[in-house]
């Protein structure tokens, strides 16, 4: 068997690998084995592209790839060990960056090896040659607008900029003009290329996914997180095409569709129009924000709210990013696991843009080890808040605000939120009265079966595991009492 035969055929085991991981990963049980296939792919994958490639370069070729490989996974390695779980949605963000910085060099390989001869590439003719010209403006392009669109998500996740949507006037014309620009340039190039179309479509693309990126605001980020996959998807499968390599199209077209759907679905959750999100918020006005109370609202303290729980026949949890920043998910399991054994009903209610990425919470609580089975969606648990004794909102904020369903004027009105103020009491765990990521008010702060628990949730909810054992605690006899 040939050697270029051995790495296709090691292609297909690792994008049927890949396959695989996707399927692993769909389902809480299986996500540990989706993750173990994805790294036996990737292994695969780099080891066959290493062995095809010492066919035709020379040592010191060999030494820089492996010296590259070496960097590139020290680097990785160091990030994984160090990233704390709120830093994933901004570390992936960064991540996607590096896929669309790297479509993009390779679109302008793809020019110079061909056009201009300067790694000695072989001439292609007539129509192979048209579609090698497509290939290289329009990877270019998706690559640049990931790279500055995930650069710009990076910027707003990890705070380094603010999270509001950039209002330029007529932004929308802007991108418009900017898509028209390209499909223009694009048949300029493939009818004469020359490299100041390329230069040109580089600049227009950079400055394109900085703006719809900077466009969007907070409330969509994990929108865009997932929109972001799906264009590094398009871009690696785009680099495939100019490398001739079935892998890299395959895995492409893989990452690309499916964190489409994903989009879409998030885009359904939040009820917001998926095209507006991916064209830079058109059509959705800006969350403005607004700090202001809107009323009176009551504190409660970790004592209190201990024999809240105790006097409880069913518990709903719904935790949200202040859980993950508070890194309160292993008190929050203890919490649920002593009530369980109080036998009292306790249950965990996940938005499903809860946190700053999709399934953000229920990697937090599978890392605390909370059952699998008491882990619901909005849509399974939305209807029995109104028999719940006690809601804990840990963290949570934008995701359980009435406007969203109460105030057709609010930002976020239409949203599906989950309906805690329907419980016979909630306690609200936050740090202060402040607005949300969204910059939109709470009115739930201020309703009367509401209760406000401030501090660190993860400080807070030891306080009340304290609490429970205190009220267990037997009452010690009074000195002198007869017997």
């Amino acid at each position: 068997m040939t050697t270029v035969t051995a790495a296709e055929a090691a292609y297909v085991v690792a994008a049927l690998l890949f396959i695989l991981s996707l399927a692993g990963l769909s389902q809480h049980r299986t996500s540990r084995s989706g993750v173990v296939w994805g790294i036996a792919g990737m292994v695969i994958a780099l080891a066959a592209t290493v062995g095809l490639a010492s066919r035709s370069i020379t040592a010191t070729g060999l030494v820089l790839i492996a010296v590259a490989t070496a960097v590139g996974a020290g680097i990785g390695l160091w990030r994984a060990r160090v990233v704390e779980m709120t830093g994933m949605p901004e570390l992936i963000a960064i991540m996607h960056s590096l896929v669309g910085l790297a479509a993009a060099f390779v679109g302008w390989n793809g020019y110079l090896d061909v056009d201009a001869g300067s790694n000695g590439g072989e001439k292609l003719s007539g129509s192979l040659l048209g579609i090698h010209h497509a290939e290289v403006f329009i990877g270019v392009f998706i690559g640049a607008v990931t790279f500055t669109g995930s650069v710009v998500a990076y910027l707003k996740l990890s705070a380094r900029i603010k999270s509001n949507p950039l209002t330029l006037p007529g932004k929308h014309i802007l991108n418009v003009g900017a898509l028209v620009a390209f499909v223009v340039l694009t048949v300029a190039f493939v009818a004469r290329p020359n490299i100041g179309l390329l230069i040109a479509v580089t600049v227009i693309a950079l400055a394109l996914g900085a703006h719809l990126v900077a466009s969007i605001g907070g409330g969509d980020m994990p929108v865009v997180v997932s929109m972001l996959n799906s264009y590094s998807g398009w871009a690696a499968a785009a680099s495939g095409f100019l490398l001739a390599n079935n892998l890299l199209i395959v895995t492409g077209a893989l990452v690309g569709s499916s964190g489409a759907y994903l989009s879409y679905i998030m885009c359904k959750a939040m009820n917001r129009s998926f095209i507006s999100v991916i064209a830079g918020g058109f059509g959705t006005p800006a969350a403005a924000a607004d700090d202001g109370e809107q009323g009176e609202h009551r504190e409660i303290n970790a004592e209190e709210t201990a024999e809240l729980l105790r006097d409880a026949s069913s518990v709903i949890i719904t935790p949200g990013y202040g859980m993950a920043v508070a890194q309160a998910q292993y008190p929050v399991a203890e919490l649920a696991r002593k009530l369980r054994e109080r036998g009292v009903e306790v249950r965990f209610g996940i938005h499903p843009v809860a946190g700053r990425l999709p399934g953000h919470m229920n990697v937090l609580l599978a890392e605390a080890n909370v059952p699998y089975d008491v882990v619901l969606e909005m849509d399974e648990i939305n209807d029995d808040f109104a028999a719940t004794s006690v809601v804990l909102v840990i963290g949570a904020n934008d995701t359980v605000n009435p406007a969203a369903t109460d105030n057709p004027a609010s930002p976020i009105a239409g949203m599906p939120v989950l309906h805690v103020w329907e419980a016979a009491n909630v306690v609200v765990f936050k740090r202060s009265m402040a607005a949300g990521y969204a910059g939109v008010q709470n009115p739930l702060f201020f309703r009367e079966n509401t209760q406000m628990l401030f501090g660190d949730a993860k400080q807070r909810v030891e306080d009340i595991l304290r609490g429970l054992d205190a009220l267990d605690a037997p009452v010690p006899e009074m000195a002198g009492t007869s017997r």
